[in-house]
């Protein structure tokens, strides 16, 4: 088992530093966030009544990223991944890198409050699971540029079980373009069922 964990480690870190595309101006993003602000809100604090994840605080590279793959069709194209497909259009109003990078930029400026939890999940039974993720995502979930693992500290817990779903369902991380997706895939497929992805959640969402 330890051989399989080892193996798929390095497959998910892998050794290349994170994409940052463009330097960007959070002032002038200010002005370009206003598409986002009527799901994603103010502080980029998201609204599960919408199904719209927090932003808020997220490293730069990593929403830069996020937003060329909705943009470019890597993201969001299966036929059952119905949010992500809202998302391209709004993407696409972002019509250069310059844009794209100046919202990332004010995107990481913004601190929500952390939200509250949702879900029925059991955060001990998740703890030794956990130590798969924590070489990447770190111990704190507080993300790691340089294994271009995003932060999942103050993220809804119902969007990390949509997310962990997607990923290990094929709704996530098929395209070729997509490798830190295709990455995180077979993390997510150690999951067995639906309990031990909400579980997770639940784990994440008490990291501080």
């Amino acid at each position: 088992m330890k051989g399989v964990f080892g193996a798929a480690l390095i497959v998910v870190c892998g050794l290349s530093p994170g994409q940052v595309v463009a330097a960007g101006n959070a002032e002038n993003g200010k002005a370009h966030y206003t598409i986002c602000l009527a799901c994603h809100g103010a502080n980029g604090e998201g609204n599960p009544a919408i199904h719209s994840p927090t932003i808020g605080g997220q490293e730069t590279w990593y929403v830069e990223r996020q937003l060329q793959n909705f943009k470019s069709g890597v993201r969001g194209p299966h036929p059952k991944d119905m949010y992500g497909a809202q998302m391209r259009p709004m993407s696409m109003t972002l019509t250069s890198d310059q844009i794209v990078a100046d919202v990332a930029a004010y995107v990481n400026t913004l601190r929500p409050a952390p939200p509250k939890p949702s879900i029925s999940g059991d955060a001990a039974a998740a703890e030794a699971s956990y130590a798969l993720c924590a070489p990447c995502h770190g111990a704190r979930g507080e993300g790691n540029i340089a294994f271009n693992a995003p932060r999942l500290i103050g993220q809804h817990d119902w969007y990390v079980v949509q997310q962990l779903v997607n990923f290990r369902d094929g709704l996530r991380g098929t395209k070729l373009e997509d490798t830190f997706g295709m990455q995180m895939r077979p993390m997510a497929m150690t999951l067995m069922n639906d309990e031990a992805v909400r579980n997770m959640a639940a784990f994440i969402a008490s990291l501080k």
